[in-house]
């Protein structure tokens, strides 16, 4: 089993900063990729961001492109996502998540392991 503990959330306005992290414990972090998801109130989960277990193999959703930066280290056991100029419309729970493949997908339903998430709220 491996657990997944999200932080960093928190209210920013507009055009501000945000750092997520990702802390894994139970089984050996640079076996698995890792994604990033959100879901606003109301709205499906989407992806955001995907890095493969080398730190290679990044991509992200058109949304967030130029903004966002996936990142990881294996020697910590964490991942994490930079957020920059972010928009009301980043407002959502951000919830990372493993995958037992050496590259990341985005499909949340081909994920292994999920954290309970961490708010992001961005305020116009």
């Amino acid at each position: 089993q491996v657990q997944l503990v999200e932080s960093g959330g928190g209210l920013v306005q507009a055009g501000g900063s945000l750092r997520l992290s990702c802390a894994a414990s139970g089984r050996t972090f640079s076996k698995y990729s890792m994604g990033w998801f959100r879901q606003a109130p109301g709205k499906e989960r989407r992806f955001v961001a995907a890095i493969g277990w080398s730190g290679g193999n990044i991509f992200y959703a058109d949304s967030v492109k130029g903004r966002f930066t996936i990142s990881r280290d294996n020697a910590k056991n964490t991942g994490y996502l930079q957020m920059n100029s972010l928009k009301p419309e980043d407002t959502a729970v951000y919830t990372c998540a493993l995958e037992d493949r050496p590259l990341g997908g985005t499909n949340w339903g081909e994920y292994d392991y999920w954290g309970q998430g961490t708010q992001v709220t961005v305020s116009s």
